[in-house]
């Protein structure tokens, strides 16, 4: 048994017989209440499931196995060389709960590297799609395809006792971290470089290699690649993408066809296509205002024509946070340390002088500070990726490190499948003794 699944079985498998004594001591005690509000809103606040990799503070942000993004950036192992985490360590701290030493870091790397060839049936359902067919569902499709190299379908049909359900499901997890940044790559390539696809280079880390076959080489986007997949790892379990995961792995769905639906959730324009709509709305404005260097009156004035016209600004305000989002912070390090005199950047960073007044004068507004989309774009147009439809695949690429982490963890315990109980409005009606 590798070493990495060795490590996972001695965390995850003990843990069992702790989570059945800790429910037969404590079973029956109330963790929470909820409102008529929150049934109707999206259950927003409602503690109804268990997420080990992270959890989302409102006032201290993301923690990853308790590590906040700064103490992260920080301590996880870098590549030789490079001022960024890699994302191999994140991985291993959310499936193991310990910080990786700089060997775990590498056997991840190599590990991933070993599996990552993709079938070519694969890329044959790829090139069946029209080339404007969107990324995101090109990359479900493919994610799909790739079931065909199901260990757990194969697992399941052999009997396999169902102890032993975390097993196969961590060999799917691994098998697919590591081919997804090839299928993305491939529809990078294929949709905007008339399919001149660039090979793999097994020496490089998953992230590099990432930025590598889709054709930036520089050292520095390498570098944005792996904070860009680390910080958008993961987001407790709330979210739609990680939720719909758990969700549908909860029926001993697989690996593929569990993630492959948390993407169609990423793919909404509330959840993960919100990168795509922040350079819109900021194009559109410079637009407008008729290009050149933007002050700080001519984009309040945006925003208040903007908020005037019954919408939102993009990138700002989040469901749970109540401070600027860690992950907005990392980027802005980022910018302010490779990047100089880029009107794009700037006018990101301006904006965050001023929405945030702006919003907090707006009662309703709980959060009027930015979260991860507002600065995310900016970045990948910087260095020269312009297609914005492609966006969103990046985060899942980079969302595919917690939610499988969290599955594999979930069959290792044996959570049951989801099924919550639901009402009717008239059943409600009845309660409140309205007629």
């Amino acid at each position: 048994m590798e070493k990495l699944k060795e490590k996972f079985a001695e965390k995850a498998l003990p843990m069992t017989d702790e989570i059945k004594d800790l429910l037969k001591k404590h079973g029956d005690t109330v963790m929470g209440e909820y409102n008529l509000s929150q049934m109707y809103g999206g259950m927003k606040g409602i503690v109804g499931m268990v997420t080990e990799t992270s959890k989302l503070d409102p006032d201290e942000g993301i923690r990853f196995r308790g590590y906040s993004i700064p103490e992260l950036r920080k301590t996880l192992p870098r590549a030789p060389g490079g001022s960024e985490p890699l994302p191999e360590g994140i991985f291993y701290l959310m499936l193991i709960g310990e910080l990786p030493t700089e060997e775990d870091v590498i056997n991840v790397s190599n590990n991933w590297a070993r599996r990552a060839i993709v079938p070519k049936h694969v890329f044959n359902v790829l090139d069946a799609l029209p080339k404007s067919t969107h990324p995101m569902t090109q990359f479900s499709a493919a994610i799909l395809a790739l079931r065909t190299e199901s260990e757990f379908v194969k697992a399941y049909r052999a009997g396999i006792n169902k102890k032993d359900y975390w097993d196969p499901t961590y060999e799917d997890a691994m098998n697919l971290i590591a081919r997804l940044p090839r299928i993305a790559a491939y529809i990078y390539r294929r949709m905007y470089y008339d399919d001149e696809h660039i090979e793999p280079d097994p020496k490089l880390d998953w992230a590099a290699n990432l930025a590598h076959m889709l054709g930036f080489d520089s050292d520095e986007f390498k570098r944005l690649m792996r904070l860009y997949m680390t910080i958008h790892s993961d987001h407790e379990g709330g979210n739609v993408s990680a939720h719909t995961t758990h969700l549908v792995g909860s029926a001993l769905s697989d690996v593929y066809l569990s993630f492959s639906s948390g993407m169609n959730g990423l793919a909404g324009p509330l959840h993960g296509l919100a990168n795509q709509e922040v350079i819109r709305w900021i194009l559109n404005m410079q637009e407008e205002l008729g290009g050149g260097k933007l002050t700080k009156k001519q984009i309040g004035d945006y925003v208040h024509k903007t908020l005037k016209e019954g919408k939102v600004v993009p990138g700002y305000g989040h469901a749970v946070l109540r401070k600027t989002d860690p992950r907005y912070l990392a980027q802005l390090d980022f910018a302010n340390e490779y990047i100089k005199n880029d009107n794009l950047i700037n006018t990101v960073h301006l904006i965050y002088e001023v929405v945030p007044p702006i919003l907090s004068s707006i009662a309703k507004i709980k959060n009027p500070w930015p979260n991860v989309d507002a600065h995310s774009g900016a970045l990948l147009v910087h260095y020269g990726m312009t297609e914005y439809d492609f966006y969103t695949v990046l985060f899942g690429i980079s969302r595919s490190l917690g939610v499988l982490a969290q599955l594999t963890w979930d069959r290792a315990l044996g959570l049951p499948i989801e099924r919550p109980s639901s009402t009717t409005t008239e059943l409600i009606k009845k309660k409140l003794n309205i007629n």
